[in-house]
């Protein structure tokens, strides 16, 4: 009688037999060298280790051998569970996926697995998720959160825990963190739409308790002030979100407000399609009655309906360098915390132009 585990599939015949199973004492007395040269080979941090010459023939001999590393066992030697959770707010968002390819490349190679979790911006399933990758005894966390969830993930990191946080910040308690530079790209956004003659600049910003929507709120004042403008607070509504939707009352305050204006700068591209809709849905065109400029660069920005002008950084090295800074934490390389800051720049597409007063 076959087992449960076989039912469906061929039973194990003399014809067939399994393969058996390679061992890296097997390699090691193939290659001639010692066993313990096999697993500093086949370990990525340690095959420096070891000259070009032998660890490309352990390597071929590995191979011919059909050998296969046991990361189980291996964990289980070094206390490692070998994976990382990962804690996204929202995976439709098109910037994660490239973040969270980022974080894979750079912890394939080091035989680390990357378990994520999706948290759709609720305090309760960050929590929920974070207690669920810590039960998995994942080796350390690459986050995103939300404001209500940070204080839990700040005392994760006051008792040791390795942990990068992508574009937030713990305020007082040093951690370490990745982040595009929100504020002077928020400064070159304004110094755009300046440069083409606007003067009535409005802001829809992201939730101001989180950093990236704080940095950029701070770099739209800095780049007004920075060429002797003084900031309409009329003009600036914040969203409750950075998700798809969330632009659209704070840009509908605007058109009903006593103010007029020529151009938005938005928080990030997804406020900036709001911004957009909203534009199209009271009869404006946009750029022709107002320019839109957002921030992210997102996959697919340039096919939107106008292509977005934006603020472009790279989101898959957001997602390396977390990998990276997080695993030097767990060789304990990296002890001295901090936040990387990725550099941004200015794409100009068909979102933004002249005000009408100044084209002809």
């Amino acid at each position: 009688m076959l087992s449960p585990f076989m039912r469906g599939k061929e039973a194990p015949t003399a014809a067939r037999p399994e393969r058996p199973v390679v061992t890296v004492r097997d390699v090691a007395e193939r290659a001639g060298v010692h066993p313990a040269t096999v697993s500093r080979v086949l370990n990525q941090a340690t095959r420096h280790l070891i000259s070009d010459a032998t660890a490309r023939r352990v390597e071929r001999t590995a191979a011919d051998l059909g050998y296969q590393a046991n990361s189980i066992a291996r964990g289980l030697r070094t206390r490692r569970s070998l994976t990382i959770g990962v804690v996204i707010p929202d995976l439709t968002n098109p910037i994660f996926p490239p973040i969270v390819r980022g974080i894979e490349d750079q912890l394939h190679p080091l035989n680390y697995t990357a378990l994520l979790t999706n948290t759709d911006s609720e305090p309760e399933r960050e929590l929920r998720g974070l207690q669920t990758l810590a039960a998995r005894q994942v080796d350390g966390f690459i986050v995103t959160t939300t404001e209500a969830t940070l204080p839990a993930v700040g005392e994760l990191v006051s008792d040791g825990v390795p942990l990068v946080l992508i574009n937030r910040s713990l305020g007082d308690i040093a951690g370490f963190g990745v982040a595009p530079d929100d504020r002077r790209g928020a400064i070159t956004a304004v110094e755009h739409l300046l440069d083409l003659g606007h003067e009535s600049i409005a802001h829809v910003g992201g939730p101001p308790q989180l950093a990236p929507g704080k940095e950029r709120h701070h770099g739209f004042l800095e780049g007004l002030a920075d060429r002797g403008l003084v900031p309409d607070e009329r003009l600036v509504r914040f969203a409750d979100a950075f998700t798809g939707g969330a632009g659209i009352a704070p840009t509908q305050a605007l058109l009903d407000g006593e103010v007029p204006f020529t151009a938005i700068f938005a928080a990030n591209d997804l406020l900036a399609l709001d911004c957009i809709d909203t534009l199209r849905a009271a009869g404006l065109d946009c750029p022709r009655d107002v320019s839109v400029i957002g921030f992210n660069d997102m996959p697919f920005a340039d096919r939107f309906t106008p292509p977005l002008t934006t603020i472009a950084f790279s989101h898959y090295d957001i997602g390396r360098e977390a990998a990276r800074l997080l695993m030097g934490q767990l060789d304990r390389e990296d002890t001295a915390p901090r936040t990387l800051v990725l550099p941004t720049e200015l794409v100009v597409r068909g979102s933004t132009a002249a005000p009408r007063r100044r084209r002809g």
